[in-house]
């Protein structure tokens, strides 16, 4: 599937679904359409969390407050199926749609 374009923060970027260091946990990162350069992540690795082949874990707090409601809006992840905690924030479990 091609990468799908979202504006945030100012930017407009293409999101395109990767992983985590040879895992086959989905990340979701963020690239600038202009140039290809790094804007943001969308999604955090907990490998001791149990989540189904096709579930991320969205960060929406600190710079990437307002990611989740976009992502959502955009089609990229559905929304959120649970909540957890990882010390002082909530993540939020969604399915990936891209």
């Amino acid at each position: 599937m091609a990468p799908r374009r979202v504006e945030f923060r100012g930017w407009t970027c293409r999101v395109e679904r990767g992983s985590y260091g040879g895992t086959d946990r989905i990340a979701l990162p963020l690239y600038a359409v202009e140039d290809g350069s790094p804007v943001a992540v969308a999604t955090v690795n907990l490998p001791e969390l149990a989540l189904a082949a096709d579930e991320v874990l969205v960060k929406d707090y600190s710079e990437n407050e307002g990611m989740l409601e976009l992502l959502v809006a955009s089609g990229v992840v559905s929304p959120p199926l649970r909540a957890v905690q990882s010390g002082y924030v909530t993540l939020y479990v969604c399915r990936c749609l891209i």
